[in-house]
């Protein structure tokens, strides 16, 4: 998918260097810093959660991975 976006003037020359550094292609390194910075907020949000959301979170993860079209009857599900 392509975006235009604008970028600060002084931030080209920096994100050319790194990519000369890198061996790699402005675009490729900023692709890598926005998967970066995903990833860091995606850890402190994880962070900042209590036990209770995270057990809610793992359940709702579970939940979708659940295939849907299969049933279980009642005596099945209750059975010991």
């Amino acid at each position: 998918m392509r975006k235009i976006i604008d970028i600060d003037e002084q931030i080209i020359p920096k994100l050319k260097l790194l990519a000369a550094i890198e061996g790699s292609s402005v675009k490729k390194v900023m692709e890598d810093a926005i998967s970066w910075y995903i990833e860091h907020k995606q850890k402190e949000q994880m962070n900042a959660m209590s036990l209770d959301q995270k057990e809610d979170l793992g359940l709702l993860l579970l939940m979708q991975q659940a295939n849907a079209a299969v049933v279980v009857n009642e005596e099945e599900l209750f059975k010991k």
